[in-house]
């Protein structure tokens, strides 16, 4: 029997993750799906177009939805923080064959670590999957809209079946405990290859 399993990287209490869901039925790893950007309401344009915009130069198939309220049972028990994985499923549970989705929000998400019941995240998303969540909440306000892309791009690459890669400019990069997402630049060779074998483009 398959298990779940989280990779974990923490960036001073940040994290990326990817869950193996091998045992969840899935259509994300096949070639010519199209992504949903699913923004919440909280979400300003600009982030919405920024991360688009970028998002279009690399795959071709990208679609915004409309803007949508953060579901209040996806709050944790202090109503603190959403919890990525609830978010996660209900994205799963509207999104086509196909079709991969990633919310983004600026709220504070949250996952269980180990036996931390509620750990604060960045981004968190099956591997693969058909859904995945990202947020600007822990992101450095100097540059915040980047760091969204690049953390969108990184779990939209664990959707796709891409772990942590140890090439340190990499977007699948894992971080070790700091934030080297300004140090991250691009796909690496191996893990390029693998998008494009899947409709990317980054030829």
């Amino acid at each position: 029997m398959n298990r779940a399993l989280y990779f974990v990287v923490l960036f001073s209490g940040l994290l990326f993750s990817c869950e193996d869901s091998s045992s969840i039925k899935h259509t994300a790893g096949s070639k010519n799906i199209t992504i949903n950007l699913q923004p919440f309401n909280d979400l300003p344009n600009q982030y919405i177009e920024f991360v688009s915009t970028e998002l279009r130069k690399v795959y071709p198939g990208v679609e915004i939805n409309s803007g949508m309220a953060l579901p209040p049972a996806s709050l944790n028990t202090a109503k603190t923080r959403y919890r990525a994985d609830s978010l996660i499923k209900m994205l799963a549970s509207h999104t086509k064959e196909s079709h991969v989705t990633i919310g983004l929000t600026t709220k504070d998400i949250s996952t269980t670590k180990n036996k931390i019941k509620d750990w604060g995240v960045m981004g968190l998303g099956y591997c693969p999957g058909r859904a995945c969540v990202v947020s600007s909440f822990r992101l450095n306000p100097k540059n915040k809209k980047e760091q969204l892309f690049k953390v969108a791009i990184h779990e939209l690459g664990h959707t796709q079946g891409l772990q942590h890669c140890p090439v340190k400019t990499c977007f699948m990069r894992d971080a070790e405990g700091k934030n080297y997402l300004d140090a991250e630049t691009e796909f690496c060779a191996k893990c390029r290859a693998h998008l494009i074998e899947r409709g990317w483009d980054l030829k």
